[in-house]
């Protein structure tokens, strides 16, 4: 039944999107976070610039930045991301407009994690002296990320569905190799049931395993 499978690279496929999803998620994590810390920053440019980012890349779809990424950055100014490769070039832009976009969710998370920290925990933080920068890395921050473990494992979640934009630039990942498949066999079911299934395997231990870590780190008020 699964005989149209032989000659296809079905795993490496699924490893490209794996990696997509990892390095994705670490860049919009670290971007999303700073991003968070100036929204509540007491610095008005901060807070603009933040509030104005995130408006409008939610508002982009992800096709037009990740088609931006390849034919601006790339095609036009002649970014390369240190590659040299078109095929790893093509990877980095990914990577870096999967981060630009998921940055924007992983922000509207944290600042509503961030909402749920008491005020006089901050006062009282700056009260001993703290520096802004201190009181949100050592009392606002950690707490904020104990309470949205679930929304960032939505986000997370939606990041690796999310990586199937990245075929329209080229990279090989899964949906790029199922429209592949989908051209050249007349399996057109069985070959989305297969590439659904490997979609659930990524994506729902994630949910699970998420779920669990949130019940175990949730802050207790």
């Amino acid at each position: 039944m699964f005989d149209f499978l032989d000659g296809y690279d079905l795993l490496g496929a699924f490893w490209v999107t794996v990696q997509l999803t990892v390095y994705s998620a670490l860049g919009s994590l670290i971007w999303g976070t700073l991003l968070a810390g100036m929204k509540v920053s007491p610095v008005p440019l901060m807070r603009g610039f933040s509030t104005g980012y995130v408006n409008v890349v939610r508002n982009i779809p992800l096709t037009v930045i990740i088609l931006f990424a390849s034919l601006g950055l790339f095609s036009t100014l002649g970014v390369k991301l240190g590659a040299d490769g078109f095929t790893d070039i093509n990877f980095r832009l990914a990577v870096l407009a999967l981060s630009a976009y998921t940055a924007a969710f992983v922000c509207e998370a944290l600042r509503s994690g961030i909402n749920t920290v008491p005020v006089g925990q901050a006062e009282a933080a700056r009260a001993l002296g703290l520096s802004f920068t201190q009181v949100l890395r050592l009392i606002i921050l950690p707490q904020a990320f104990r309470s949205v473990v679930n929304p960032l494992s939505n986000v997370l979640i939606a990041l690796t569905k999310n990586t199937t934009v990245a075929s329209a630039i080229g990279v090989a990942e899964a949906s790029y190799l199922m429209k592949g498949m989908i051209e050249n066999e007349a399996q057109l079911l069985l070959i989305s049931a297969v590439f659904a299934f490997g979609f659930i395997v990524l994506t729902l231990p994630t949910g699970l395993i998420l779920g669990w870590v949130s019940k175990k780190v949730a802050v207790k008020r």
